[in-house]
């Protein structure tokens, strides 16, 4: 097979390679996934300033994301049972975007634990956290991340109850996989995923089972899932895991300027403008909409990233323009890792590169640091 040239390309080889109840987890939105299509389909409204004659060599995308180096202003999102896209699949992703210069965001639901992804990587990942009901969990995570070395927490602040994603409740998913018929066929037909499932111990919750209370085995975190997710959660609580923590917070989940500001107020370093990927309020704004109201708000009391929607190295340039410092890729890197695990995860980084390096010399541009909205031609979203 040729090697896949787009991200829409690792898609469609991921789609074959995965059983249909994770590809379809990864893959999809809350309940008739209209916001998740205008993460993605909004990019396309926004028009890019073609310069020419103008000095295209010595190009760098290398800029920093909360003070931290980057190759290119892209991280990892945390996203959720990564481990079963492909065997020991976050421990793989994590790999391969050290090796790339970029962050990695391991889950809190995530298959391979914070230890596993520790004992493969050599330079500090980032790690995302869900507050819970029992707060000793919670600071026994927080802990367990500062222990491998974590560079900064990512707080999720927009999951504090589940939005319903069809596709998962009529797949009946969990991790690992029931072994009803369904599953089995879906299994079955995708012999290499099996064979590599078949030769790894980690096929569950790993930063769950085992170090929380009356999660003992699989068959627990079900229940544990449903009971924990804490709804009380509010901007109090925010002072508190700054405290545990000590390092470098960013608070994810936000769409709105007032949420903007007030995340400012609590003295995280910086904020992720999104939706969850769709996956939450259906019928919200896309992530870039809402993206120059937010930078608007803020200023430059906080480092505003965005996270949704990005397919290309264009959309990445796109949104460093309208005033984003860093961006945050999920799906891209999942169909990349489903298709072909750690080179699959590089490969989709590579063609984010390779399209956002040639996108911003045709715009006239050679330092990322040096773009700004002088090379949109023209766009109106509404947010």
């Amino acid at each position: 097979m040729a090697t896949p040239l787009t991200i829409a390309d690792l898609k469609k080889l991921a789609r074959r390679r995965v059983p249909k109840m994770f590809f379809d987890y990864a893959d999809s939105g809350a309940w008739t996934e209209s916001t998740y299509a205008a993460n993605e389909s909004d990019f396309s409204q926004i028009k890019l300033r073609q310069r020419v004659l103008v000095d295209m060599s010595n190009r760098t995308l290398e800029t920093t994301m909360i003070g931290q180096k980057v190759s290119m202003p892209v991280a990892l999102a945390p996203t959720g049972l990564t481990g079963m896209q492909h065997a020991d699949g976050e421990m793989l992703a994590a790999r391969a975007a050290e090796e790339f210069g970029v962050p990695f965001t391991l889950s809190t639901m995530s298959i391979c634990s914070i230890e596993d992804v520790a004992s493969v990587t050599a330079h500090p990942f980032w790690f995302q956290l869900y507050v819970m009901r029992d707060k000793d969990f919670v600071l026994d995570l927080i802990c367990r991340a500062k222990a491998a070395k974590c560079s900064a927490l990512v707080l999720t602040a927009d999951l504090q109850i589940l939005g319903q994603r069809h596709k998962d409740l009529r797949n009946g998913l969990s991790a690992p996989p029931k072994f009803t018929a369904k599953h089995v066929w879906q299994m079955a037909t995708r012999p290499l995923w099996c064979l590599d499932m078949l030769q790894t111990k980690r096929r569950y919750f790993g930063n769950i089972v085992g170090h929380a209370k009356n999660v003992a085995n699989v068959a627990s975190v079900p229940t544990f899932a449903h009971e924990q997710f804490d709804p009380r959660l509010s901007w109090a609580d925010v002072a508190w895991i700054k405290e545990q923590w000590g390092g470098p917070l960013i608070i994810k989940g936000i769409l709105d300027p007032e949420d903007a500001r007030a995340a400012a107020d609590t003295g995280a370093d910086a904020i992720i403008v999104s939706n969850h990927g769709g996956r939450q309020l259906d019928g919200a704004p896309s992530s870039i909409s809402m993206l120059p109201k937010i930078v608007e708000a803020v200023g430059d009391r906080i480092e505003v990233h965005l996270d949704g929607g990005i397919r290309s190295g264009q959309d990445v340039l796109k949104a460093v323009a309208l005033g984003a410092k860093g961006t945050y890729i999920g799906r891209p890197f999942l169909y990349g890792l489903g298709a072909m695990g750690k080179e699959g995860v590089t490969l989709a980084l590579d063609i984010i590169r390779k399209e956002m390096d040639i996108t911003m010399a045709l715009c006239g541009k050679r330092d990322i640091n040096d773009i700004d909205s002088s090379i949109i031609s023209g766009w109106q979203l509404d947010g």
